[in-house]
């Protein structure tokens, strides 16, 4: 019987469309790239205010958290996206590669920073990521603020601010779908299909050699199978096959394939915890003086490029050290030039904008299990958030440090005061209430698959341990997240597992 692809990619996110395009230009063999939602063709996905509306709608997968523990019990929107491009196709582009040391500090063998800078600057030669043009008054006294950096975008490499990059071209979205997939389909067949959620995979033996679809479809992969379905997607689908921690499988009344302990776990992200402004005349709102230009948005973004539409709503931000005890930052800021709000509803009256702050480099870790073999049923995503105080004493020096960087800026006529959660909460212990009260995520989940020796689900190559012909490539494989926004470190993830598996199945 022949095969319906010498390889078939599980998912066409930032990493599965470099993965599925670059084998396919490696010329590997007949590559299949399966995507469980529909395609990206839609006006909403190309202009970048069009996120906002996206999020949560059913272009997202729209897991939830289960209740965190160091959050009081909420549960959090864990979005990610289920179409052509995948979160690639519902973020707010920003750019940025990490720090250096970042990569150094995963000891993992072949992914130093000399190992990745090269795959870094192929992706960027197609995406060519730039600052975006055209930002908000606000967001233009941003570049002030640490001085060095007035002219370029800031860095988690040292204390900058200013206007971030994105992929973007021409005021529109121009993610891995637009750069890699499209360009191998015309150049090299690289075959797509949209609506193939995947259930599982079938092996014979260690060896995996079919993909099993929702609806019970089988596709055969005569050379191999890449998962590149993300930190939540990609380890449901391996233990959903056999390949995850027996006792866990056993439960479920799943056949286990391989024991591997840690499918599942180191489960992070990036926590937050913001601030809100508003006022006349500041950021942009809902406000009756500003009906006329949100009437025209539409019809400037048309014809034009430009205005509100052409706003990814995150436009710049900064990095710096919570505590200024060294010059290394340890927070991000995402600065949205935007009136948020902050009592429950969707949308709220008024003028103003909102600063946040990460923490780069969490210490608290959690995990994902599956509550089902069933695939329709969610798995159980503990992000773990808050679970080491340090993260939170983190967070607090940061709202501490932003409060006075915000008074600092020079924002002139736009200025408007803190509304929430008001200068009025000032002690530690109120600041940390809030943190807890309010803190999310940055929507930057990664580790559930990490890559290393020993134990590490992953090798260093991304083969699955303990099994053949099986990888994984994408953000799931990082053994800690990167200092910034996780979409370029992704795609360069998927780069460089589509030269490791054209080199070892050569």
């Amino acid at each position: 019987m022949t095969a319906d692809a010498d390889f078939i990619v599980v998912g066409a996110g930032s990493a599965g469309c470099i993965v599925a395009a670059e084998l396919a230009r490696c010329d590997v063999g007949r590559v299949l790239l399966l995507e469980a939602g529909p395609s990206d063709n839609h006006p909403l996905v190309k202009m970048p205010f069009g996120l906002t509306w996206l999020m949560g709608s059913k272009r997202d997968w729209r897991f939830k958290s289960d209740p965190q523990k160091g959050l009081g019990d909420r549960q959090l929107n864990v979005h990610r996206g289920r179409m052509l491009g995948g979160s690639g196709s519902i973020n707010s582009m920003v750019w940025f590669r990490g720090r250096r040391d970042d990569f150094d500090g995963w000891n993992v063998k072949g992914w130093e920073w000399p190992d990745v800078e090269p795959a870094f600057e192929a992706v960027e030669a197609k995406l060519q990521p730039k600052q975006m043009t055209g930002v908000h008054p606000l967001v233009q006294a941003l570049s002030d603020l640490f001085g060095g950096n007035a002219n370029e975008a800031p860095t988690p490499e040292y204390e900058s601010a200013g206007t971030f990059r994105f992929n973007m071209r021409n005021a529109r979205r121009w993610s891995a779908a637009d750069a890699f997939m499209r360009p191998a389909q015309a150049a090299y067949d690289l075959k797509v299909r949209t609506g193939s959620e995947v259930d599982r995979i079938e092996f014979e033996g260690d060896q995996a050699k079919r993909v099993i679809l929702l609806d019970g479809t089988k596709l055969s992969a005569s050379k191999g199978i890449v998962l590149s379905a993300g930190s939540i997607g990609s380890p449901a689908i391996l233990m959903r096959s056999g390949v995850g921690p027996a006792e866990h499988l056993q439960e479920l009344g799943i056949t286990v394939t391989h024991n591997s302990e840690e499918v599942g776990d180191n489960l992070h992200d990036h926590p937050a915890a913001g601030l809100h402004f508003a006022g006349p005349r500041s950021g942009y709102g809902l406000t009756l003086s500003q009906m006329p230009a949100w009437m025209l948005a539409p019809f400037r973004y048309l014809f034009a490029r430009k205005g509100r539409f052409a706003s990814p709503t995150v436009e710049g931000g900064a990095f710096f050290n919570a505590r200024c005890d060294t010059g290394e930052p340890d927070v991000q800021c995402h600065f949205i030039p935007f009136m948020l709000d902050w009592k429950g509803s969707r949308f709220t009256h008024g003028s103003g904008y909102f600063a946040d702050v990460c923490a780069c480099r969490p210490k608290s870790r959690g995990r994902l299990r599956l509550t089902s073999a069933d695939p329709n049923v969610a798995p159980d995503i503990d992000l773990g958030l808050f679970q080491d105080p340090d993260d939170v004493e983190t967070l607090l020096a940061g709202l501490k440090r932003l409060r006075e960087l915000m008074s600092k800026a020079a924002f002139g006529k736009h200025r408007a005061p803190e509304v929430y959660p008001g200068p009025e909460v000032s002690s530690d212990e109120a600041l940390r209430q809030h943190i807890k009260d309010r803190g999310a995520t940055a929507y930057h989940p990664v580790g559930t698959l990490r890559m290393g020796e020993g134990t590490a689900p992953v090798t260093p190559r991304l083969a699955v341990a303990g099994v053949t012909d099986l990888w994984v490539a994408d953000a799931s494989v990082m053994p800690s997240v990167t200092s910034a926004n996780t979409n370029a470190p992704s795609m360069m993830i998927g780069y460089r597992a589509a030269k490791f598996i054209s080199e070892d199945t050569a």
